[in-house]
C-alpha cells in the first residue's frame, strides 16, 4: 500500500509496524505532478493500482461572514480539488485496465450543513456531486466509485488542527454553539 500525507513524519508509526506492506511518500493534495508521480511510485513499487482512497479533508470553524476568502479558497482547493486532482490522475490507468475503484471521503457535513462549516459542507457538497457524476460516467467501464459520508471520529480533525472562531456575538447561538461542542466533543468521538 501507498500511503500519502502531507508530513510524512506524522505516519512513522504506520510505517514501523507495516515497514513490508506500507510505503509513504509526501503529497500535496493540490498538485496536480505530484499526484501524477505518486500513481506512477505505486504503479512502480506495487506492480499495479487497484484502489485509491481520497480522504484528505479539514474544516476550520468560523461564520461566512467572518471567513476570509483565502480560507473558502484554501479549504475548497483541498477538500474538493485534492479529490478531482488525485482521481484525475488515476482515471486514465483504471480506464485502459477497465478495473479499480475510487473511495471518496466526503462527509456528514456534504450533506447537511452546519453553522460555523461554510467552506468544508462547499467542498464535501462538491465532492458528492463530482463523485456522482464521476461513478455515472465510469461504471461502463468497470470502475466503481464509492462515497463515505462519515460523521465525528476520533481524529485530530476537532483539534489542534482546526481554527475555532466563535465570532461575533450575534452568531452565538449557531457558530458559537458549534464550536463550543466541538472543543468539549473532541477525544470523546468514537473510535
Amino acid at each position: 500500500m501507498l500511503a500519502t500525507v502531507r508530513d510524512i513524519g506524522s505516519l512513522t508509526g504506520l510505517s514501523e509496524r507495516y515497514a513490508d506492506q506500507v510505503k509513504l511518500l509526501a503529497l500535496g493534495m493540490t498538485d496536480e505532478s505530484a499526484a501524477a508521480g505518486a500513481l506512477m511510485t505505486a504503479i512502480h513499487t506495487f506492480g499495479s493500482l487497484d484502489v485509491v482512497i481520497n480522504n484528505a479533508g479539514y474544516g476550520n470553524l468560523s461564520s461566512v461572514e467572518e471567513t476570509p476568502i483565502s480560507d473558502f479558497r484554501a479549504q475548497i482547493e483541498t477538500n474538493l480539488f485534492g479529490t478531482i486532482i488525485v482521481t484525475k490522475a488515476v482515471l486514465p490507468y483504471f480506464r485502459e485496465r477497465k478495473a479499480g475503484q475510487f473511495i471518496q471521503f466526503s462527509s456528514l457535513g456534504g450533506r447537511i450543513g452546519l453553522p460555523g462549516r461554510g467552506p468544508y459542507s462547499a467542498a464535501k457538497w462538491g465532492v458528492e456531486g463530482f463523485s456522482e457524476v464521476l461513478s455515472r460516467e465510469v461504471a461502463p467501464l468497470g470502475i466503481k466509485v464509492t462515497i463515505v459520508e462519515p460523521g465525528g471520529f476520533r481524529t485530530d480533525f476537532a483539534g489542534s488542527s482546526t481554527k475555532l472562531s466563535e465570532g461575533h456575538s450575534e452568531y452565538d447561538s449557531t457558530v458559537g454553539a458549534t464550536a463550543r461542542f466541538q472543543r468539549n466533543y473532541n477525544g470523546k468521538q468514537p473510535r
